[in-house]
């Protein structure tokens, strides 16, 4: 990869390459999302914790996608960490790592919902209801 004379490395990071790698990580923690979910026992408590996941995940974008907008073009990997030159500019790594996680968190999220919705629908004496 090339470097720029900050020594940060090009092309750099695009909302679409962030949005899709946050997704396909998302989709590989579906499952550990369900197993999470169905170790926790007590109905409220599963209720409560995929709810807490969903939150989560909404707050990770909205803040994500603040620090991509604030750092104004100036988008740059984890590992370009090394050549941030303030701590004002700490925002342009913290950025893409925020809706990054964000996207994880919102596809874990939709799992969350629609396990919640099992979970809150499942009958008593179900295993599903705990």
């Amino acid at each position: 990869m090339a470097l720029d004379r900050d020594g940060v490395m090009l092309p750099r990071l695009r909302p679409t390459d962030v949005a899709r790698r946050g997704v396909a990580f998302g989709l590989l923690g579906v499952v550990p999302l369900m197993v999470a979910t169905l170790s926790i026992s007590g109905h409220s408590d599963r209720e409560e914790f995929l709810s807490v996941v969903g939150a989560v995940a909404g707050l990770f974008v909205v803040v994500g996608a603040g620090f991509w907008w604030a750092s104004a073009g100036d988008i740059r990997r984890v590992r370009d960490w090394r050549t941030l030159t303030s701590q004002a500019a700490s925002v342009t790594v913290v950025g893409p790592a925020f809706l990054r996680s964000g996207l994880f968190l919102s596809v874990l999220g939709a799992a969350a919902l629609g396990l919640y919705q099992l979970v809150d629908t499942a009958p008593y004496g179900s295993w599903l209801r705990g």
